[in-house]
């Protein structure tokens, strides 16, 4: 294999693997109560029994999903006493994310909640 086709395939190789990570960080994002979870994240450090009392979910809820955003790479613990605090670990970015997707949710209006596919429909004939 020449020298030029092993680069094009390392170049294609390592876009896919870009994509692949993405698409695993927006799949993180896919659930509300993670979302609500790091915009609160986002006001500073919260212990699970914070989060439950602020959001009005389960404690097992909040505890699942900080374990997944933990495992992300997106938030971290630090005990204190018997308890964990969750802090998130690259606030800049995630909230330029979120204002990114202010944005685009703002030009496409309602077409992302009415798709067929990823809708609210979808999702509760699911």
């Amino acid at each position: 294999m020449s020298m030029l086709m092993r680069t094009a395939n390392d170049r294609a190789n390592t876009e896919a693997s870009a994509l692949i990570a993405a698409a695993c960080l927006f799949h993180g994002f896919q659930d509300p109560s993670r979302l609500a979870i790091l915009q609160h994240l986002a006001l500073g450090e919260h212990r699970v029994v914070d989060l439950t009392a602020h959001l009005g979910l389960a404690q097992s809820t909040v505890s699942k999903h900080l374990a997944c955003l933990k495992d992300c790479g997106l938030v971290s613990s630090r005990p204190e006493g018997r308890a964990s605090v969750f802090s998130l670990n690259h606030p800049e970015a995630l909230m330029d994310l979120f204002a990114a997707a202010e944005r685009l949710l703002g030009l496409t209006g309602d077409a992302v909640t009415l798709c067929p596919r990823y809708g609210i429909t979808a999702t509760e004939s699911a």
